[in-house]
C-alpha cells in the first residue's frame, strides 16, 4: 500500500505536463451518472445488489472496498461492459442502449482506463490515441494527430508518440491509455484499479496524472485500492463490501470517522500495514 501520492505533477522531462490546475474547489454540478436500484449477477452470484449512486458533473467518486465486493463489476456496467438484470443506469439523463450504435455512441462518451491498459500492440503509441477519434468521432487524421500530440504531452509521453506499447514502462502505457480516453472528449472517465498492475515506483506517475485531472474538473469514478489517492482526489468516498454500497462520505469523514462496523474493519486492516 503506497502512501499519499506525490501530487506535485510539475513535470520532468518525461513527467505529466499538465496545465496549471484549477482550484481544488471544482463545483460539482447537476447528477451526470446516475444508478438505481440496479441488481446484477454472475449465476446464482449476487455481485450487486441494490445499486443506487448519484454522480455529479466533475465529481470525483472514488470506488473501495475489499476483493470480491463488486466495484470492477459496478465499473463496467456503466458503459455496459458488464449487463445488468434489473434498475437503471442513466448518462447525461439517457438511458443505457442495449446494443448496437446507440451503444457505442454512448461508450465514445464513456472514457474507460482498464488496469491492464489493453493498448493495441501492433499500434504506434499515437496511433492507439488517434484511432478512437478517427473512427468514431470522425475527425480528420491531421486534426486526431495534433490533438493526440498535445494529449501525450499533457500525461508526459509525448517524446514516445512513435514508439510501440511493449517499447514504454507500465507506467507509461498507463498515461497513454488516459490521453486515449481523453481523445474521445469524454463526459466522464471510468477507471478501472488503474495502478494494479504497477509496480510501485511508477504508480505515483499516473495517480499525479488522475489527480490533475480531477482538479481540472474531470467527471471520474474510479475503483482503486490507493487511499492516498481517495484522500487527495476524491469528492467522495463509495464503500462497498459484499455488492452493497454501504456508506458513502466526503474523504475526510470516511478515513477518520466510517459509520460501519464493515469499513471501519476494513480500513483498521489496510491504514495500519
Amino acid at each position: 500500500m503506497t502512501g499519499s501520492p506525490n501530487s506535485s505533477a510539475s513535470g520532468s522531462a518525461d513527467g505529466p505536463q499538465l496545465a496549471p490546475a484549477a482550484p481544488a474547489s471544482v463545483a460539482v454540478g447537476e447528477p451526470l451518472v446516475v444508478l438505481t436500484d440496479v441488481q446484477k449477477y454472475f449465476g446464482d452470484l449476487h455481485v450487486l445488489k441494490d445499486i443506487n449512486l448519484s454522480v455529479g458533473r466533475g465529481e470525483v467518486v472514488v470506488v473501495i472496498g475489499p476483493s470480491g465486493s463488486g466495484k470492477s463489476t459496478l465499473c463496467r456496467s456503466i458503459n455496459r461492459l458488464e449487463t445488468i438484470e434489473s434498475g437503471s443506469i442513466t448518462i447525461d439523463g439517457v438511458p443505457l442502449p442495449s446494443e448496437g450504435k446507440e451503444l457505442a455512441k454512448l461508450r465514445s462518451d464513456v472514457g474507460m482506463v482498464f488496469q491492464q491498459f489493453n493498448l493495441f500492440a501492433h499500434k504506434t503509441i499515437l496511433e492507439n490515441v488517434t484511432l478512437g477519434p478517427i473512427k468514431v468521432r470522425k475527425k480528420g487524421k491531421a486534426e486526431a494527430n495534433q490533438r493526440g500530440m498535445e494529449l501525450l504531452d499533457r500525461v508526459g509521453v509525448g517524446s514516445q508518440a512513435q514508439k510501440y506499447p511493449a517499447q514504454l514502462s507500465g507506467g507509461q502505457q498507463q498515461r497513454v491509455a488516459i490521453a486515449r480516453a481523453l481523445a474521445m472528449d469524454p463526459k466522464v472517465i471510468l477507471f478501472d484499479e488503474p495502478t494494479s498492475a504497477l509496480d510501485p515506483e511508477m504508480i505515483n506517475e499516473v495517480l499525479d496524472v488522475m489527480i490533475q485531472l480531477a482538479e481540472q474538473g474531470m467527471t471520474m469514478i474510479v475503483v482503486t485500492h490507493e487511499m492516498g489517492f481517495a484522500r487527495t482526489a476524491a469528492n467522495r468516498v463509495a464503500f462497498m463490501a459484499e455488492g452493497q454500497i454501504l456508506e458513502e462520505a466526503d474523504p475526510e469523514q470516511f478515513f477518520t470517522n466510517p459509520s460501519t462496523a464493515r469499513a471501519k474493519d476494513f480500513l483498521s486492516k489496510i491504514l495500519t500495514h
